[in-house]
């Protein structure tokens, strides 16, 4: 058994989704693991991690419209504010997405389907450094 360890670091530019299929792909592909899991997390409190589409970026831009209205900015029974209006929104987001994703490998590639990619989902408007840490485990 086998394992290895690194990070990426990714500069977002405010509220959206970062492919990093890319980065997973290079990252598996380094460590010379043919059969295994992967894990990506991500370790920040206001932003996640999803496998969503990629072909079509219509499904980026519903999902954001959905995330806006499903968790708005300007709810006034918030305590946490001290961080600006989009803080506190960005943390329930990200509490009902996902930190920690799990992803196989197989043939030294990740197993995702033909339109699944690896996305970091910013969920505050200004620009943020986000560190994705990538594990993987295996054979």
């Amino acid at each position: 058994m086998q394992q290895a360890i690194d990070s990426v670091v990714v500069e977002t530019k405010g509220q959206g989704f970062y492919e990093m299929t890319r980065a997973l792909g290079s990252f598996v592909a380094r460590s010379g693991i043919e059969t295994g899991l992967c894990t990506a997390y991500i370790r920040h409190t206001s932003c996640s991690l999803l496998i969503q589409e990629n072909a079509d970026p219509d499904v980026q831009t519903d999902l954001l419209g959905f995330f806006r209205r499903l968790v708005p900015e300007g709810m006034d029974w918030l305590a946490h504010t001290l961080e600006g209006p989009d803080d506190m929104p960005a943390h329930i987001k990200a509490a009902l997405t996902q930190t920690s994703i799990g992803i196989p490998v197989s043939n030294g590639r990740p197993v995702l389907g033909a339109w699944q990619g690896l996305y970091l989902f910013e969920h505050r408007h200004n620009p943020h450094r986000r560190e994705l840490v990538l594990h993987i485990i295996g054979e």
